[in-house]
């Protein structure tokens, strides 16, 4: 396990941008018959998502989420000494997306650019690259944008993946000051487990072919995607965030000194309302400290985490403990906990 401390690095303000087409999960797909989908949607809790429209990338809806968030909180583009962008959908595999972005929003050359390429534990491990490289009093600000148009990546044929993920941006600004005080990090991953959520092809250790992009029956209910589509074994997954995910929220508050009580939000993965409410009757919080996207926005990935932050607690962020938690493919899962004197929220962008 890694844990980490920094001192004096915090949240000033975020935005969130979300597509505007609204699935209606229940009439989603013509594959199943009514009686499965409501099954599936019921047990989820994922009522609702965004897709993004052909042509729109993750990078446009981080774009419309930055432009917002520097219109809203006087934020001046020329003090963003770092960009970090977070996501598994890039607009190419090359160049960097980070990099395309500085030259859109209008940053200057000298700002140092990341992307990161992790799924729904994403968030928190950017906010640690981000907050460590912070920490250096040569940089003044710091953006961190992370996006996903997951939309594209499942097949519509899957009823394992058919209804859980959509798309959506976040901005978020970073800035050191004493009033931010201590945040503490749990940062773990385990690449045994690395086939529990994967798209098999497209990349160089299976390139992409006529063959990888034919879809197929893969199992015996029926379901079919092809080896460009992404894959999901629920049971399993399932299975590893009730072993590893309340031990790591008990290891970051051991690391801050916090106890459950003294968590004002915890701000979950919205992975489905399933895995959430085990994890609330598990560590036994009180449900009104636990926001919740899923059932309007679905599994936006690494974005969930921030985007439920945008959407649920505007206005509610002032001296405030909050304890973020995110876990998936890799697989890999982080905690954190960070105090929130006053995080500056916008609202929420239809791009």
């Amino acid at each position: 396990m890694a844990t980490l401390v920094f001192k004096n690095v915090g949240i000033h303000s975020m935005a969130a941008a979300v597509p505007r087409k609204i699935i209606d999960n229940y009439r989603y797909t013509d594959y199943f018959s009514e009686e499965e989908v409501k099954q599936v949607v019921d047990k989820t809790g994922v009522y609702q998502r965004r897709f993004a429209e052909p042509g729109t990338c993750s990078s446009d809806l981080c774009f419309a989420a930055a432009n917002k968030l520097f219109e809203d909180q006087n934020v001046k583009k020329e003090e963003i000494d770092l960009l970090v962008f977070i996501s598994q959908t890039p607009d190419y595999r090359m160049p960097a997306t980070s990099v395309i972005l500085q030259e859109r929003l209008g940053l200057g050359n000298g700002t140092i650019t990341l992307d990161l390429n992790l799924g729904c534990s994403g968030f928190i491990f950017g906010l640690s690259v981000v907050y460590s490289l912070m920490e250096r009093k040569s940089l003044r600000k710091a953006l961190l944008l992370d996006g996903e148009t997951r939309s594209r990546v499942y097949s519509p044929k899957d009823r394992k993946t058919a209804f859980l993920f959509g798309d959506a941006g976040v901005a978020a600004v970073i800035e050191r000051g004493s009033k931010y005080g201590s945040s503490f990090f749990s940062l773990n991953s385990d690449g045994s487990k690395e086939d529990l959520i994967k798209i098999k092809a497209g990349g160089y250790r299976y390139p992409s072919s006529a063959d990888t992009m034919r879809e197929k029956v893969i199992d015996e209910y029926g379901n079919i995607r092809s080896d460009e589509h992404g894959y999901m074994d629920g049971g399993d997954v399932f299975n590893f965030v009730i072993k590893e995910v309340p031990q790591d929220i008990k290891r970051v508050l051991e690391l801050s000194g916090k106890s459950l009580t003294q968590i004002d939000y915890f701000i979950f993965h919205q992975a489905n309302s399933f895995i959430n409410n085990y994890l609330i009757n598990k560590l036994k919080i009180d449900p009104d400290k636990t926001p919740s996207t899923v059932g309007r926005f679905g599994n936006t990935s690494s974005v969930s985490i921030p985007l439920t932050i945008v959407s649920e607690l505007k206005g509610r962020l002032k001296s405030k403990n909050l304890l973020l938690s995110g876990f998936g493919v890799g697989m890999t899962w982080a905690s954190c906990q960070i105090y929130s004197p006053e995080c500056h929220l916008s609202d929420i962008v239809e791009y």
